[in-house]
């Protein structure tokens, strides 16, 4: 058996993975990269290639650094259609939005990584955690047949979403967050296509919901030439056929015709709030072992690089104090994640569960109703206003739903009293248990007024 004794140890090379192997490699500290893929594959990663905030990352990877995986930034849109309920929106998207090359981006910062000093260990499975008095200290795993152990002042979690980390390791006394389930998460899956003429809509992204109302289907230029298109559904509901779905779909857009499929990759992606806590003696979590994602979309690349960021710092500075084993010393970084975005994530969050209690009909039609601005508030900042005159004009859009409509007002005054809850996070792990209790006395009300089943 090898083992390897280091500063940090960190599992997957994703975003917050990289990001985070960057930071700590960059100030000196000794760190390495567990991946289970091999060294040509790590970085390939199945993603909608939308990249929301593609102006603003650490500096431990620049912007700078990532544009040559760039394929696409005169998106400005998006685009929602519902066909069989005759609505196509187009809805505002704020602030700099890039479709990317996701195995392009994916080498592109494992390069980074490696430059800045940090290992990589590939062909490596984590087969468990090891830990010591409540505390994780390190990992075993096996490389290509060979046991490995690996020895860790901190252990970061990159590994995606349904962690096997999680799985193994036992937080019973930590704060960590288990309330964890497949429930809340997605299946997704998703092709790269090439066809011959450019589509006419190349600045859009285009959202379709699936036949049910917990599924959606996307349409993200690359280029004008080449599509990334995919569908997903929530665990929660009945599987679908995601391949033939996706297939039935693409076959009746003409723009298809002829089209080849150059690259396909399914996976599950959070489509739920923020972890509450995600750190435990020794051990943080990051990126989409996390949730840190847009829980109705599922993008979190960004999130997921100043989660990285800040797990790094958090790790580097509870080494210098000799605090790795209190979680005390590791919480700070739970309230900048909340503080950054978990809060807006969570509000948002309130949204994808009024969508599991209602028919895609009236879905659709709040959506061909509601002001394409006042959508892209709710969508991306958690919280929406309208005025008193606009409010009159989308009820009688939508007089049809009525119903529907002041359920989903609602809905918005819950979302905004949870996002100010989250405002008031604790910045010490002692006023946690408190904090939580009211957030699930407001969750509470919100499964109440939509008549959803309890999410977690």
């Amino acid at each position: 058996m090898t083992t390897h004794s280091v500063d940090v140890a960190i599992v997957g090379a994703g975003t917050s993975g990289c990001y985070a192997a960057a930071t700590l490699a960059d100030e000196g500290y000794d760190v390495v990269i567990v991946e289970r893929k091999d060294a040509e594959e790590a970085g390939h990663i199945a993603c909608g290639d939308a990249l929301k905030g593609a102006n603003n990352f650490p500096d431990a990877i620049p912007k700078s650094t990532l544009e040559p995986a760039f394929t696409n930034t005169e998106v400005d849109h998006g685009r929602f259609e519902a066909p069989r309920q005759g609505v196509e929106l187009d809805i505002p998207v704020p602030g700099e939005l890039a479709v990317i090359d996701r195995w392009e981006y994916g080498r592109i910062i494992i390069d980074a990584a490696d430059r800045a000093g940090a290992d990589f260990h590939y062909d490596t499975v984590v087969q468990d955690v090891r830990q010591e008095d409540g505390r994780v200290t390190g990992l075993t795993a096996m490389r290509k047949g060979e046991a490995v152990t690996y020895e860790a002042e901190m252990v970061i979690d990159g590994a995606g979403a349904l962690s096997i980390l999680q799985d193994k390791a036992d937080f019973s006394e930590a704060t960590f967050d288990t309330n964890v389930r497949y429930s809340q998460f997605s299946s997704a899956y998703r092709e790269v296509l090439e066809v011959e003429e450019p589509v006419e809509w190349s600045d859009a992204l285009v959202f379709k919901p699936t036949k049910r109302s917990a599924g959606y289907l996307w349409y993200f230029p690359r280029t004008p030439t080449e599509i990334n298109v995919g569908l997903g559904f929530q665990m929660s509901e009945e599987p679908m056929k995601l391949v033939d779905d996706l297939r039935e779909d693409i076959s009746r857009r003409p723009e298809f015709e002829g089209a080849e499929v150059v690259d396909k990759l399914g996976a599950a992606l959070p489509t739920r709030r923020t972890y509450d806590s995600a750190t435990a003696p020794g051990y943080i979590a990051a990126g989409d072992s996390a949730a840190h994602v847009n829980p109705i979309s599922g993008g979190g690349i960004a999130g997921a690089a100043y989660a990285g960021k800040y797990a790094a710092e958090q790790a580097m500075e509870a080494i210098e104090n000799d605090a790795t084993g209190d979680e005390a010393a590791l919480w700070e970084y739970n309230s900048r994640v909340m503080d950054h975005f978990g809060g807006r994530y969570a509000a948002l969050d309130v949204y994808n569960i009024f969508s599991t209690a209602y028919e895609i009909d009236d879905l659709a039609a709040l959506a061909g109703a509601l002001p394409g601005k006042q959508i892209a508030d709710a969508l991306y900042s958690g919280s929406s206003g309208v005025s008193p005159v606009l409010a009159l004009k989308t009820l009688w859009k939508a007089r049809g739903h009525l119903g529907t409509m002041f359920d989903l007002y609602s809905t918005k005054g819950l979302a905004d009293r949870l996002l100010a809850h989250y405002e008031e996070y604790p910045s010490h792990p002692d006023g946690f248990e408190a904090w939580r209790t009211e957030r699930d006395s407001i969750m509470d009300d919100v499964y109440a007024e939509t008549g959803a089943e309890p999410k977690y």
